[in-house]
């Protein structure tokens, strides 16, 4: 409605509906109308018999076989007839169901057919969420996105692109570790492998050194907890969305996460309070306000392994330095995997890997990478700079603007 509106197609939305609407009537009047024809030829015909019987059986009587033919014997011949004539054709209505049915089924019975893609493996391991240590690591990992269901229907053949290639990189426990990169480089499919929502085609991800193919997928969701680019809201309450992740949690532990993701303030706000209902996907609330709910959701998880794939992308710069403020308690003694366009957010990052084209094209530390020049320099570069990196001095970087060229010392970076 809202793009509708913005954009001036009302009109065309309504013709759009229209023709819609007037082909699914066509189709709704030609399965009712399917094989009427052919009953309304049978009631016919089974309407007809009695008149011929009874005339017939006039013509019968007045000859001179007519003492052969009494009018009880013609009244139980007629009432037999109906009797099974009329459960025929209510047999044969049935058999017309059945087969109209016969296409609904089929389709019915091939979703429920489906085998997943992931599932656990026989003997599957589990991990004990309170042993675990949280290390993660990618060996030689190369992956690409399945084909979809048009490609396998219409065996469509289509060239390999890889998501990932030959990736390998390995993030100690309680570090927080940024990936970054230009738009398609494989920063999000990179946290996709960590709690398996795909797997791998060559290589292994590993967590505490086990391949996570070799771990029950409830264990591994237990260990691994993430905040995803879009945010996902059931209408329902604020609390009842808070304890989807952990539903034992009592409402002081759901104050705790609240206010760790700096959402607390603004929830007491509403009327209801934490009995708020958000609506359909959470349209009560705003973009910063659903995805720090959101945060508070995966706090309350305690997960060992935090990824954050763009969780501070929708809100505005102090709300994002309030819930970086916030998320340092959180992320203290975690592995946490932060994916973002916005350098500012991974500064303080224990590492920082850098993709490009699903390749690890380098790693270090902010200042590191600086100094080196590379990827990450030019990206700082273009968000900070206002332009490309010219050079690299000892205190620290110059940008070209124009023919000007300015140093921005590490210092101010800082």
């Amino acid at each position: 409605m809202l793009l509708a509106k913005v954009f001036g197609r009302q009109e065309h939305e309504v013709e759009r509906y229209r023709s819609e609407n007037a082909r699914q009537t066509d189709l709704q009047v030609r399965q009712t109308m399917t094989g009427q024809s052919f009953f309304a030829v049978v009631q016919a015909f089974f309407a007809i018999t009695p008149a011929a019987v009874y005339l017939v059986a006039g013509y019968v009587g007045t000859g001179t076989g007519g003492a052969l033919l009494s009018a009880g014997t013609l009244v139980a011949f007629t009432t037999l007839q109906s009797r099974l004539l009329f459960p025929a054709v209510q047999l044969l209505r049935v058999s017309l169901d059945v087969q109209t049915s016969l296409a609904l089924f089929q389709r019915i019975f091939a979703y429920l057919d489906l085998v997943p893609a992931i599932t656990d493996p026989p003997g599957a391991r589990r991990l004990d969420k309170d042993r675990a240590q949280g290390s993660v690591e990618f060996r030689e990992v190369w992956f690409h996105y399945p084909a979809s269901e048009e490609d396998e229907v219409e065996k469509v053949e289509r060239d390999t692109t890889w998501a990932l290639q030959d990736l390998s990189l390995r993030i100690e426990p309680g570090r927080l570790a940024a990936v970054v990169g230009p738009s398609g480089a494989g920063k999000t499919s990179l946290s996709y492998l960590v709690p398996r929502l795909y797997d791998v085609d060559r290589g292994a991800v590993c967590l505490d050194g086990v391949d996570v193919r070799e771990l029950a997928l409830s264990s591994l969701a237990d260990v691994v907890g993430m905040v995803t680019q879009d945010t996902y809201l059931f209408h329902a309450t604020i609390a009842e969305n808070l304890r989807y992740a952990a539903p034992e949690a009592t409402d002081a532990e759901l104050e705790a996460a609240a206010r760790a993701a700096n959402i607390h303030d603004r929830i007491v706000g509403f009327d209801g309070g934490y009995d708020t209902v958000v609506g359909e996907r959470g349209y009560r609330l705003s973009g910063g306000e659903k995805q720090r709910l959101a945060i508070a959701r995966v706090i309350l998880a305690d997960p060992r392994v935090l990824i954050l794939d763009e969780a501070t992308s929708a809100l505005d710069t102090v709300s994002e330095r309030l819930v970086q403020h916030a998320l340092e308690s959180v992320m203290s003694g975690r592995t946490t995997i932060a994916i973002a366009h916005r350098l500012s957010t991974v500064l303080a990052a224990d590492v920082i890997f850098a993709l490009d084209g699903g390749r690890l094209v380098e790693y270090g530390t902010h200042e590191e990478l600086l100094a080196r020049g590379g990827l990450y320099a030019k990206l700082y570069a273009e968000q900070f700079g206002a332009g490309q990196v010219e050079a690299r001095c000892a205190d620290g970087i110059r940008f070209r603007d124009g023919d000007v060229l300015r140093q921005e010392p590490q210092t101010d970076v800082a």
